[in-house]
Order: structure tokens, then sequence, then C-alpha cells
């Protein structure tokens, strides 16, 4: 265990429930001036991502979204602070077709963000220039880039390593598109050395994966690699972890040492320590049944109990409408989008492919934390996000730097969406960005934990997980009606920074080396 925990533990209490402030969004799709649509049919079945990061150095995060048959589209951020959301299309050199999603990385440790581009077919990692331009780098970092069907990505950095170690999910085999059933091709573990990447290592058996995320999910400072995997396609599969040790093989944890046998639709993974216990949770999207795991009290492996009935996020099926059946959950995350202090979860929903078992009209949620007996509220229809278009990939980010968390959802065969949030009355929030020496300038693999008076919450800085959508930006946390609160960093290698003050309604950034440094747009 790192050294710590021994803090931790002493505020392994229940989140308490707070007044919960409605959450309220106006769709400025129409006029934000994004117009992306990701399409196709078989290949495009799954994917359909959005990656956001700034890359010109103003703070608002630029908008890549994946198109599948059609070329993918960069978009700039020229959003007002405080709105409305405003977004003008960029040849940034990323116009690929075939792309399923995209995650942000500084690969190099530049300190220009670099891009990873999921693909049927090729992947392509591409080097950041500045100024929101982008090259492709597979042959200068020796990485292959495989001919597969890419659906899930995540990231870590190994100790000793300069480069990050990737891991690549694949879904099934393309030629056997007559019968699919059984033929999932082998996930990749692309590991980083002093230059660029080794050869591709496959992490057998691998069962159709759809979302991946590198996840210290014991606070031992060693992340392992969770794998959400789509049964509707694998013979004999499971949701899987893996332990990755450096210089060793990937091995399997087993139901020996906790690992319980779950087999679901696995889509999307999404995680926050919603309990307060110091640990990660992990919410899991599927068909009908989605799941939020936690680990059990006194576990003394990767052993979790499903927690998603009794806090009120089971998200199975449609909450507006006459169509009862089954949801088919994607993208998941959490953010606070009413700055009460309490993560809030969004989830976007959409039939596969006209699927006759499962709702059609399949609204997005929002779900709530802070109801009654601390249970999360579903305001999906209330808040005005629960679109009902094929939902894929999402991101929640701060466009316009007014405090509030908006929303992007990419839809399959049908217009992208754009929602910026209006929440009156919202509480009080900060932003932070991690800063240290190369290699993972970003601190990648870090915590952060923000202390108010009645709370302490906890953010693993991780690269992956959703659905073929990542972002790497600012760190939102909520503060509601606190007037201080308090910082510190756990970096990768354990190390904790002392408690620093800090303001509330304010950016920040935590530099390893100069500490916490205001930052403003000017």
């Amino acid at each position: 265990m790192r050294r710590v925990l021994t803090l931790i533990t002493c505020a392994a209490l229940p989140v308490p429930a707070a007044a919960q402030t409605p959450p309220a969004f106006a769709e400025e799709t129409a006029s934000a001036g994004i117009a992306a649509t990701f399409a196709g049919e078989w290949e495009e079945m799954v994917g359909g991502g959005v990656a956001t990061f700034d890359c010109t150095g103003d703070g608002k995060d630029e908008v890549l979204i994946a198109g599948g048959v059609n070329p993918a589209t960069f978009w700039r951020n020229d959003s007002p602070t405080g709105g409305p959301l405003a977004f003008s299309a960029m040849d940034a050199g990323l116009g690929l077709t075939k792309v399923a999603g995209a995650y942000p990385l500084d690969i190099d440790s530049d300190g220009v963000m670099d891009l990873v581009l999921l693909r049927v077919g090729e992947n392509v990692v591409m080097r950041g220039l500045g100024d929101c331009r982008f090259e492709r780098a597979n042959e200068a970092w020796g990485f292959d880039g495989g001919d597969g069907w890419s659906t899930a990505f995540a990231a870590m950095w190994e100790t000793g390593a300069d480069f990050p170690t990737l891991a690549i999910g694949n879904y099934i085999d393309r030629a056997e598109e007559a019968f699919p059933w059984g033929s999932c091709t082998d996930n990749w573990l692309h590991r980083g050395g002093a230059a660029g990447f080794a050869a591709p290592l496959p992490l057998t058996p691998s069962f159709c994966t759809l979302s991946m995320l590198f996840t210290d999910w014991n606070r031992s400072g060693r992340p392992s690699l969770r794998v959400s995997n789509d049964r509707e396609y694998y013979k004999g599969g499971q949701e899987q972890l893996w332990d990755i040790a450096p210089g060793t093989a990937p091995r399997l944890y087993t139901e020996a040492e906790g690992w319980a046998r779950l087999r679901i639709w696995g889509m999307g993974i999404a995680s926050h320590d919603v309990n307060g216990d110091g640990y990660p949770d992990y919410f899991l999207t599927s068909m009908a049944d989605s799941k939020l795991q936690t680990l059990k009290p006194d576990a003394k492996g990767p052993a979790y109990a499903d927690v998603a009935w009794v806090n009120g996020v089971t998200a199975h099926r449609p909450y507006t409408g006459d169509d009862l059946r089954p949801s088919t959950g994607w993208h998941a995350q959490f953010e606070d989008v009413n700055n009460d202090g309490l993560a809030d979860l969004f989830v976007a929903k959409g039939n596969v492919w006209e699927m006759p078992d499962f709702a059609m009209a399949d609204p997005d949620n929002l779900l709530v934390a802070g109801g009654p007996d601390g249970k999360f509220v579903e305001m999906g229809g209330v808040s005005g996000v629960g679109s009902v278009a094929a939902g894929r990939g999402a991101a929640l980010s701060d466009f316009d730097l007014d405090g509030r968390i908006d929303l992007i959802v990419v839809n399959r065969n049908s217009p992208a969406q754009v929602w910026r949030n209006v929440t009156p009355d919202a509480g009080g929030w900060v932003q932070l960005r991690l800063a240290q020496a190369a290699p993972n300038l970003d601190g990648i693999g870090a915590w952060i934990e923000v202390r108010t008076r009645d709370r302490v919450q906890r953010r693993e800085i991780t690269s992956g997980g959703g659905h073929v959508s990542g972002s790497l930006g600012w760190w939102h946390f909520g503060l509601g009606a606190a007037d201080a609160a308090e910082v510190r960093v756990i970096w990768p290698d354990g190390i904790a920074s002392d408690w620093s003050g800090i303001t509330p309604n304010a950016r920040y950034v935590l530099d390893r080396a100069a500490g916490v440094v205001a930052w403003s747009v000017d």
C-alpha cells in the first residue's frame, strides 16, 4: 500500500446527501457551429467518439469528433467566457476516415498535446506540432497501428519509461461479418520505452472490448487494466482485470483472488470515488444491466459489490415515453454538473442497430447525486439533455470557462449535439491541472484531493475509459457553498504534496516544483 493510504482510510465514510440543485442545459447545436456526423453501417455500429483538449493555450477545450465513413472533424473553441458556445472548423491534419474514437495524451512529454486515433484499420498516433496542428508519428515512434477494428483505449506510464504504455482494445474479426460470434480479435499492449514503443503484445484471451481503463483499484501505486467486453460477440468471455507489472508479462486476476466472473454487454467504464472510501468505484454501461461496483470492505483482492440499485443508478430502461424495452448504454462519465460537491453521472444511450429487443427511443441519462437517502436521481429529461438520438461517445467539459460543465454527445448516423450548462444558483467550483517534469507531464496516474469543511473529494487522473472518448484538460470539482478549500496531489510515484489553500471559483496549476499556481486566461 502507498504511504498515504493511512490518511485516506480515516475518511472512508458514506458521502453525505446534499440539497439538490436541479441542473439546466440549453441545447446550442444549431448555433455553436459544430456540424459533424459519425456515419456508417456494419463497422460503425460501435465507436463514435470525441476528444477534448486545449491546443490554443487559452484554457478552452477544442473538439475532435470521429466521423466513421466521414472524415474526422476538428473544431477550434471560440466561445466567449459565459457563452454562448461557439466553434469553428479547422484543418488540423486529422481528417482521416474510419476513425472510431480519439484520446489526447502528451506521448513524448514535450508540452504539446498529441492524439491517439482509434480506427477501423490502422490506428494512428498523431504528434502535436503546436497551434493545433498534427502529423503522423507511427514510424517515428515505432508504433504498430495494426489493421484491426479498435474500440477501446487506456494509457499509463510504467516506472522508468519515457514513453507511455498504451492498451488498445479490439472488436470482432471484420472478415467474419456473416458469422462474427466468437471471432473476437486480440487486444494489444504497446509498452513504452526510452524513445518509442515496443512491438505490440497480445492480451490473450480477448473478448470484443469496448472500454479499457488503467486504474489503481487498490491504491497500491501500480495501476491495473480493467477491460469491459461485449457479450454480444464473445464466447466464454467475461469482464477482465489485468495485472501489469513492469518487466513482466501481463496476467489476469482470478476468481481465487476475488475477481468474480461477470458477463455483461460491456460498453463503457466510468470511475470515481463515489462513496468516499478513498478507492475508485466503477460504473459499467451495458444493455439493460449497468453496474456500479465498489470495493468490498476488507477485501484482500479485487472483490466488488454491485451497488447500482441501492444508489439509484440502474439506468436499465428509458425514463420517458412508452418504450419500456431495455436501454443500451455507451459512454459514461462522472462530473459535478450543479457544483454541489457531489459527482453526477451522464450516460449516452442508443440502440445498436435497430435491435428489436431493445429500446429505440432511449434518452440519455443525467443521474444527479444527493437525492433522498443520498441516492442519485434521474434528471436527464428535466435538465434538457435527454436526447433520444442514437448516442455513442460524449464529453463533459467547461467549454466556455464559466465554471459549469457543458456537454457534447456524438450520435450514430445523426448530427452531434451540443449543450451549454445554464444551471441557475449552481455552487462554487475549482478547476485544476497538474504539471511535473518529464516524462508524464500531466501526471497521469496521480490523485487530486480537494478538502472542504464537510468532505474530501478525490479524483484519479486517468487516460482511457468511457466509450472511445477522451478528455485531458481542467479537472473539475464542485464546492457547493464552501467559502474556502484545500488541495493536495498524490503524484504517480506515491509522494504526496502538502495541503495548500485555494480560493473557490478559480483555476490553478498544481506544479510539482512550483506548488499551487493561480491561472487566468490573461
